[in-house]
């Protein structure tokens, strides 16, 4: 098998199968993470809600507008305007399971990083290649896992679209290692199949060659529940939306708290000393 290989996976593999290659190489696809039902429910309920985006937004700093360009559409904020996201796959089983494997032993539970559509627009450019977990600067070494990130293809998901670049095995390098051009691959899926990667793992978004066709793709990732998360589930998601969501849905947005007793270790996020999920289920929050 070559260092730049990327094994895909049925979605019905094992999880703890798809956990070790991960490790191993840093990245897997799963074809087919989601049936085809679910993924064009879920787009329709997407189109008018990217509709209503531009490209021409604000961003928190110039360098996050560079990041990301200004040939694409962003929607976030999704467990408070997605039911299908809430319900289908923010808790689903193909990331769960494959977070329990690999973040599990370092947390005791893992919450949602991100959750962000990116539909990326004709002479979208290429993003530099990075580390996702970098956002949490000295703590990201590679030495343990503390991100699980995933593209799920909500379209055609093509190089020439702009296809997620990826480097397999770049998240056991040195972190001065730079990647060389044949390191590099341009990944291909079919719609409803996602890239699995480690935050530690080199990648990037692709640019879009295409004179007409948007490449429209999901980020979502989860990190262990003792980080603050890229994205502020409990500012995003009013407090009347969250009470009426599943308890783990609450619980992988922050409105749980994070109880790492068993561990040796402390607890994060109560009020009063208790979980604000409590709370909300007695009605008291």
């Amino acid at each position: 098998m070559s260092n730049t290989d990327i094994l895909h996976f049925p979605a019905s593999a094992p999880r703890a199968d798809i956990a070790a290659e991960i490790n191993r190489n840093g990245v897997v696809v799963i074809d087919e993470f989601l049936n085809s039902d679910t993924l064009d429910r879920f787009n329709e309920e997407l189109d008018p809600l990217l509709e209503a985006q531009s490209p021409a937004r604000s961003f928190m700093n110039e360098q996050v507008a560079g990041f990301f360009g200004d040939k694409t559409r962003h929607l976030t904020g999704l467990p408070a305007k997605s039911d299908i996201f809430v319900e289908e796959l923010l808790s689903h089983d193909g990331y769960m399971g494959v977070c329990d494997e690999i973040l599990g032993p370092n947390c005791g539970s893992v919450q949602l990083n991100l959750a962000h559509v990116i539909d990326r627009g004709p002479g979208g450019h290429a993003q530099p290649l990075h580390r996702d977990e970098d956002i949490w600067p000295r703590i990201g070494d590679g030495k343990m896992a503390l991100m699980l990130a995933s593209i799920l293809a909500l379209g055609e998901f093509t190089p020439e679209l702009g296809s997620t670049l990826v480097v397999p095995g770049s998240h056991l390098w040195p972190r001065d290692r730079k990647a060389a051009e044949n390191e590099i691959v341009a990944t291909e899926m079919e719609p409803g199949s996602a890239l699995i990667y480690v935050g530690s793992t080199l990648h990037a978004g692709g640019a879009n060659s295409h004179a007409e066709k948007w490449r429209r793709a999901m980020h979502i990732s989860y990190c262990v529940g003792w980080l603050r998360s890229e994205e502020n589930h409990c500012l995003a998601t009013p407090i009347e939306r969250a009470r009426s969501l599943p308890r783990q849905a609450q619980d992988l947005l922050g409105f749980g708290a994070h109880d790492a007793i068993e561990m040796g270790y402390g607890y994060l996020g109560t009020v009063d000393l208790r979980s604000p999920a409590d709370l909300m289920a007695s009605g008291e929050l």
